[in-house]
């Protein structure tokens, strides 16, 4: 399963309530998504940066499962997705193309 960095933003050009009540009403059913997302094991871990306009999430699943949870939040959230490679996997990469590079020079 890949494991995703989403990097979100709070989109300022979104049509944002700026009644308190309305506010918090939307709040409610974004949170309710990401607990819900927490809940299911999908999202491993979410967090907000200082700002409190923005923050992080990592993510496990498919490509189309990250695209269809990041669109449930538009238009009010802006995201960037990076597929994470782990450490392990990118060693094991480099290694064998660094030996197949040798090999190919002799």
């Amino acid at each position: 399963m890949a494991r995703f960095l989403i990097l979100w933003r709070g989109n300022p050009l979104a049509p944002w309530p700026t009644d308190p009540s309305k506010v918090l009403e939307l709040n409610e059913k974004m949170w309710a998504a990401l607990d819900s997302s927490i809940k299911k094991g999908e999202t491993k871990d979410y967090g907000v940066f200082p700002d409190g306009t923005s923050g992080y999430g990592i993510c496990e699943g498919e490509a189309t499962d990250i695209f269809r949870r990041a669109n449930m939040f538009m238009p009010y959230i802006l995201i960037e997705v990076h597929e994470i490679i782990s450490y392990e996997k990118q060693k094991e990469i480099v290694r064998a193309l660094l030996k197949a590079q040798i090999a190919a020079e002799k």
